[in-house]
């Protein structure tokens, strides 16, 4: 498989980078890109990544940090089956191109609910009871890409992400901080994606 690996932060990019430099076999052929941080800057490099891309991909890849509810701890490592934006507030099936979920190709049967904001344990004990769920993941880009890999022929999504940070367990923005500068080598993460 053709696979781009999307890595919103250039922290991100570098420790897949290395992952990918150092690696001695692997079954798939990779290209990385650095799409940026949040929603509306995501999508648009994703989608100046497809459009100049001379090669057509099988899949997308969302790689990086993630902050999680209460029941995952700050290492391990989770690939959702399903992203939604959880800040969009629109009333039920007014708008369904935006609140509606997209499918993931992860393994992991959890939610990734994306926003333009960094997410404390109040947001996320409010999103948690808006969409009655106990566990989930919080990122500012998945269900953003997965929108623009519609437009581009439903290219199938995989996120795979660290959890960096448990907010509701008292983890802050120097929680991620430090996690993220102990994890400059993306091989985990590359490998999870590698046996798909």
């Amino acid at each position: 498989m053709k696979i781009l690996i999307c890595a919103p932060t250039s922290r991100e990019y570098r420790a897949m980078r290395y992952a990918l430099d150092h690696a001695s076999q692997l079954r798939h052929d990779y290209d990385l890109v650095e799409v940026g941080i949040g929603k509306a800057l995501s999508s648009a490099g994703v989608s100046r990544a497809l459009t100049l891309a001379t090669v057509k991909y099988d899949m997308l890849a969302v790689i990086g940090f993630a902050a999680s509810a209460t029941g995952r701890k700050q290492g391990d490592i989770v690939m959702p089956s399903r992203a939604i934006h959880h800040d969009a507030i629109i009333p039920e099936g007014f708008c369904p191109e935006i609140t509606d979920p997209r499918n993931l190709v992860g393994r992991d049967a959890e939610t990734v609910f994306t926003g333009d904001s960094f997410v404390n344990g109040d947001i996320i004990r409010e999103v948690k009871q808006r969409f009655g769920v106990e566990c989930g993941l919080f990122d500012m880009e998945i269900a953003a890409i997965c929108q623009v890999a519609e437009l581009y022929d439903n290219i199938p999504v995989v996120a795979v992400k660290y959890v960096s940070d448990v907010p509701e367990d008292g983890d802050s923005e120097h929680s991620y901080d430090e996690f993220a500068d102990a994890h400059s080598d993306f091989t985990p993460l590359l490998e999870r994606i590698d046996v798909l």
